[in-house]
């Protein structure tokens, strides 16, 4: 008799724990997928936004994507009611959450208008989204980005792989905007960071079309 009204305390007081989880109120955002509720600071589970300083390449121009991921987050919660689910902890002490708004869940929302990307080092759960950014070069598919993850660590696109096919360094310095092919003297040593400007190629009139000209050796 006793463990079965233990059971049923315990059936009854399930729904009371899991509402005692969730969390809800308006935000302050931080970042592309950063926010606060009040005093707990938050992290969109699944998605990973460019830094707020990060800057991509667009059209061979340095474009603020960091800036604009933090402005899309702005819009898409504009002053409604976040109710959020916490899924853990990050290393950082923030809840890792899945949150939504009157639109739905605001990481899908994101992941959609190409303002962050799948973050599949810890969940697959957006990839289909990304893939429909991506195929409509919406937000950061638009251009040439530095994976967010790379960026915080410092690292450029010239220290990863280059796309595949795409061996054409677009190098920014005092002699201006130049591409650099494979087998020519200066190749080797040259770097690429995106932060800057530069870019990779995969043809040599994508590159001109940038505003590059040919290496002089």
């Amino acid at each position: 008799m006793f463990r079965a009204r233990l059971a049923l305390l315990l059936i009854l007081c399930l729904p009371l724990q899991a509402h005692a989880m969730t969390l809800e109120g308006t935000a302050k955002v931080s970042d592309g997928d950063s926010l606060h509720i009040g005093a707990v600071s938050l992290r969109l589970f699944g998605i990973d936004a460019p830094e707020r300083g990060q800057k991509c390449d667009l059209d061979g121009a340095p474009w603020p994507c960091g800036t604009w991921a933090r402005e899309v987050l702005e819009q898409a919660i504009a002053g409604q009611t976040l109710r959020c689910q916490p899924v853990e902890t990050d290393r950082y002490g923030r809840t890792v959450a899945t949150c939504e708004t009157a639109g739905g869940d605001l990481g899908r929302q994101m992941v959609l208008s190409g303002a962050a990307a799948a973050y599949t080092r810890y969940s697959d759960r957006y990839l289909g989204e990304e893939a429909l950014a991506r195929a409509a070069g919406r937000g950061i598919w638009g251009g040439r980005m530095v994976a967010p993850q790379d960026h915080r660590t410092g690292l450029t696109e010239a220290d990863t792989p280059a796309p595949d096919g795409c061996q054409i360094k677009g190098n920014i310095s005092a002699n201006g905007r130049i591409y650099h092919l494979p087998g020519q003297r200066d190749y080797a040593r040259t770097r690429i960071n995106l932060r800057k400007g530069e870019a990779w190629f995969c043809t040599i009139p994508e590159a001109q079309a940038a505003g590059f000209r040919p290496a002089a050796r």
